[in-house]
C-alpha cells in the first residue's frame, strides 16, 4: 500500500478545457469564499486542447460579459465570411446558406484558437482564486463505503515500465471534494468508468465520435481574408462511402486553421483518416490556397457526434459529468465549446447551492434538470436526426438534402421523425474481405506529408520509461481478429502511428505499440472492432504541446 497524502476542497474539477473553466469561474463569481481545484493532464492549460475552432461566444457572453474589450484572443477574428461547398475530385458546388435552417449561420462567432481562450480563461478563474494543477492528470476515482465519489487520485509519478517504483517515485495524491466535475473531453477514461458504474447511459442511445485532425498553417498574405470560414463535403471521403468533411478557417496573422473530420463509423478497413486529410489537401480549390505557405503545427482528437439522443445521465453520487464528457456537441454546427462552457456553468450553480444548503456527495439531479430545460437542450434538439440521417443515407447529396428538411421541419415545430438510433463506431466496421486496399499517393513534402513527420508537429513528448498507457486486454484476440479478420485498421486509423503490425524471428505477427507517439486522440479506445484497446492517463503532463490549436 502506497502512502498518499490527501488535500480537501469543496469542487475538485477534472480537466482544463472550456467547460472545467467555466464551471470553477462561475463557482467563484457565485461564492468567492468555495475552495475549487482543477486537474489538468496537459503540460498546461491548452496544451491538449485541439478544435477548428468557430466559437459561439453565447456561453461566454453570460459567463465573462466584457470579454471582447478584455484582451480575450478569441475577440481578435470575427467570422466575416461563411463558405460551404460540396467538392467533386476537381470541382465544386457552393452551397447557398439560404437554403439552411438560420441558426446555421456563423454570422456574430469567431474563429481562433480555443487552446489560447482556454490559456485566458485560466487567467482569469486564477485571479478569482481558483487553484489549477497542470501536468496532474486524474488516474482513479475515490469512492465512499456507499458508492459515491469522493474525489480521485492524481497519477503517479516516476514509475518503471512494469509497474515499479524508480528513483525519482512521487505518489499521487487525494484530492476530496464535496462534489467532483468529470470534464475530460470526448471519450474520457474515468468518465467511461462512470458510465459503467452507475449505468449512466441506461436511457440514451451509444455516444458516436468523429476523428478531427487539424494543421495550422502560414499562407501567402494575399491570399488570408481574415474571418472567412470554409466548410466542405463530399470528396474524397465520398469514394468510400464514408460520413465527414473538410473545414478552413482564415484566423489572425496570416493564419488558416484547416482540418479534415472522419466520422469513425465507415465500414472499410482500408479507410485511412490521415492519408484522407492530404487527399483533400490536394483538392486544387484547397491546394490554391495553401500554396506557398508553410505548416506550422499538427494534431488530432476525438469528436463527440452522438447529439442529444447520446447524452447520458449527468448526475451520481459526488459527481456530474460536464462538456464533451457528456458530450454535448451541435454535429451540423460543428461546434461545442458553447454548450460545454454552459453545462459547466450550470453544474457550478447547482454546485454551489447544493453546498451552500450543507449538502455533500449526493446526486445533483438539479443539474440535470437544469441541462434538460436549458438552451443546450433546446439547440441540440433541434439537430439531434442530423447526423443518424447522414450515417444512414450518406454524406453526400442525398444525406444533405435530407438531413437539411429534417432541421427545417423541426426549426418549424413541425418534426415528423422521432430521435434516431445510433450503433457504436465499432459495430460498423466490415471484414476486410469485402474491400480492396485503398492505394493512396505518396506526400509530395510541400502540401502533403507522411504521419510521423506530421507528429513531430504536435509537439508530442512521453516520459519512455513508464507503463504503457494504451492498454490491449487480449493479445491473442488482437492477432487473430483485428489483424486476421479486418486487416489492423489500428495501423491506419491511428493519426499518430502508435500502432504496427510486425514480423518477429519466427515469422510470427507481433503488435507493436509506439506509445511515446501518441497524441491522446482516443480514437483507438473507439474504433478497435473488438473493444480490445482500452486509453489511461499517461503520467503527468505528457501527449502533445499544441501552440495556439
Amino acid at each position: 500500500m502506497i502512502e498518499r497524502e490527501s488535500m480537501p476542497y469543496d469542487v475538485v474539477i477534472v480537466g482544463g478545457g472550456p467547460a472545467g473553466l467555466a464551471a470553477a469561474i462561475r463557482l467563484k463569481q457565485v461564492n468567492a469564499d468555495l475552495s475549487v481545484c482543477i486537474l489538468e493532464k496537459g503540460s498546461e492549460v491548452g496544451a491538449h486542447i485541439l478544435s477548428g475552432a468557430v466559437v459561439d461566444p453565447k456561453a461566454l457572453d453570460e459567463l465573462l460579459p466584457d470579454w471582447r474589450d478584455d484582451g480575450c484572443p478569441m475577440a481578435e477574428t470575427p467570422v466575416t465570411d461563411n463558405w460551404h461547398w460540396t467538392l467533386t475530385k476537381t470541382g465544386k458546388m457552393p452551397i447557398p446558406h439560404i437554403v439552411m435552417p438560420p441558426y446555421m449561420s456563423n454570422h456574430g462567432n469567431y474563429t481562433g484558437s480555443l487552446g489560447n481562450l482556454c490559456r485566458w480563461l485560466a487567467g482569469k478563474a486564477e485571479e478569482l482564486g481558483v487553484e489549477i494543477f497542470p501536468g496532474f492528470p486524474a488516474a482513479e476515482i475515490l469512492y465512499d463505503d456507499k458508492g459515491a465519489v469522493i474525489g480521485v487520485q492524481t497519477g503517479d509519478m516516476g514509475v518503471g515500465r512494469e509497474g515499479e517504483p524508480k528513483g525519482d517515485f512521487m505518489a499521487g495524491m487525494n484530492l476530496l471534494a464535496k462534489y467532483t466535475v468529470f470534464c475530460e473531453g470526448a471519450r474520457g477514461h474515468l468518465t467511461k468508468r462512470l458510465k459503467d458504474k452507475y449505468d449512466l447511459e441506461r436511457d440514451c442511445q451509444p455516444q458516436k465520435y468523429g476523428l478531427g485532425i487539424k494543421e495550422l498553417w502560414d499562407i501567402d498574405p494575399a491570399k488570408h481574408v481574415p474571418g472567412r470560414v470554409l466548410h466542405t463535403q463530399g470528396w474524397p471521403l465520398s469514394e468510400s462511402g464514408s460520413g465527414g468533411g473538410g473545414f478552413l478557417y482564415h484566423q489572425a496573422n496570416n493564419q488558416v486553421a484547416l482540418g479534415f473530420v472522419v466520422t469513425l463509423d465507415y465500414a472499410n478497413p482500408y479507410v485511412y483518416p490521415f492519408e484522407e486529410f492530404q487527399r483533400w489537401k490536394q483538392h486544387p480549390e484547397i491546394r490554391a490556397i495553401l500554396e506557398g505557405g508553410k505548416r506550422v503545427s499538427y494534431g488530432a482528437r476525438a469528436i463527440n457526434e452522438g447529439g442529444w439522443q447520446a447524452v447520458p445521465h449527468l448526475a451520481f453520487p459526488g459527481g456530474v459529468l460536464a462538456g464533451c464528457s457528456a458530450g454535448f456537441v451541435n454535429v451540423p454546427r460543428i461546434k461545442g465549446s458553447h454548450t460545454a462552457m454552459k453545462s459547466g456553468m450550470l453544474a457550478a450553480e447547482a454546485i454551489a447551492a447544493a453546498v451552500g444548503a450543507g449538502r455533500e456527495q449526493d446526486a445533483l439531479d438539479e443539474y440535470e434538470a437544469a441541462v434538460r430545460s436549458s438552451w443546450i437542450a433546446k439547440e441540440l434538439e433541434l439537430v439531434q436526426n442530423s447526423e443518424p440521417i447522414l450515417a444512414k443515407f450518406g454524406g453526400d447529396m442525398l444525406g444533405t438534402v435530407l438531413a437539411g428538411i429534417e432541421m427545417w421541419l423541426r426549426y418549424l415545430k413541425m418534426p415528423i421523425i422521432k430521435p434516431m438510433k445510433h450503433h457504436t463506431d465499432a459495430s460498423t466496421l466490415q471484414r476486410a474481405d469485402l474491400y480492396k486496399p485503398i492505394a493512396y499517393p505518396k506526400p509530395d513534402g510541400v502540401i502533403t506529408f507522411d504521419r510521423l513527420t506530421s507528429v513531430s508537429f504536435s509537439f508530442t513528448n512521453h516520459e519512455e520509461e513508464q507503463p504503457c498507457h494504451l492498454k490491449v486486454a487480449d493479445p491473442e484476440l488482437q492477432k487473430t481478429s483485428e489483424l486476421g479478420v479486418y486487416a489492423g485498421p489500428s495501423t491506419r486509423y491511428c493519426p499518430a502511428g502508435v500502432y504496427e503490425w510486425l514480423i518477429d524471428e519466427a515469422g510470427q505477427p507481433k503488435y507493436q505499440i509506439n506509445a511515446q507517439n501518441c497524441v491522446h486522440c482516443k480514437t483507438c479506445d473507439i474504433k478497435d472492432p473488438n473493444g480490445n484497446i482500452t486509453w489511461v492517463a499517461p503520467e503527468g503532463g505528457g501527449g502533445p504541446n499544441y501552440p495556439n490549436m
